[in-house]
């Protein structure tokens, strides 16, 4: 059983991670880029990535205060942090679906670019967002530990950076249209954020 709780995250994420590789190079009737993130802001965002992923596995003699515990009950956050993990990522695949050839890792602008509000679109502007957020917050819970916090804290960080790019250029791509879309619709949090 011990195995089971000590590979459980790492094999989900790492399938979810594996789904994201497959689906980036299999994206049927992929539209031509015609403005893209500058590299710097990519990097950046990878590099936050990294370090949040990597504080799930420093080892606790390195930095022995990152394993703090927030929470008590460490039983009981598995459990709920295993399913806050799982829902917020099958939300962001059936966000990536949805979008279709509109994805794109980066924030980009692409020929015939088309504004999507179907399915999860119809709650928040950004649900892809939301689901890796919903992820991070799940394994953040999972382990009722700083480290975990700072994990979410980090991706949340690039991820709103990433949010805010993006809305200027939906906003400049599709003007009025999407202000209204943006009045009616939350960009992460339905009716809170």
């Amino acid at each position: 059983m011990l195995a089971f709780y000590n590979w459980f995250f790492p094999v989900v994420w790492i399938a979810f991670l594996v789904y994201w590789q497959i689906a980036w190079h299999r994206i049927a009737g992929a539209k031509a880029t015609t403005r893209i993130e500058p590299t710097a802001s990519r990097v950046l965002r990878t590099i936050a990535f990294l370090v949040a992923i990597s504080l799930f596995f420093i080892p606790q003699p390195l930095a022995p205060w990152l394993f703090l515990r927030l929470l008590p009950n460490p039983l009981a956050c598995f459990w709920t942090g295993a399913a806050i993990t799982v829902a917020g990522l099958l939300f962001a695949v059936w966000a990536r679906i949805i979008l279709g050839a509109n994805w794109s890792r980066s924030v980009t602008i692409k020929e015939g670019h088309e504004l999507i509000t179907a399915g999860p679109y119809r709650r928040v502007r950004h649900p892809i967002y939301t689901g890796i957020l919903t992820g991070f917050l799940g394994s953040a819970v999972a382990t009722g530990q700083l480290r975990g916090l700072i994990a979410f804290a980090l991706v949340f960080l690039a991820l709103w950076y990433k949010l805010r790019l993006e809305e200027s250029w939906m906003r400049s791509q599709f003007g009025d249209v999407y202000t209204n879309y943006s009045r009616r619709t939350a960009a992460l949090v339905p009716w809170v954020l």
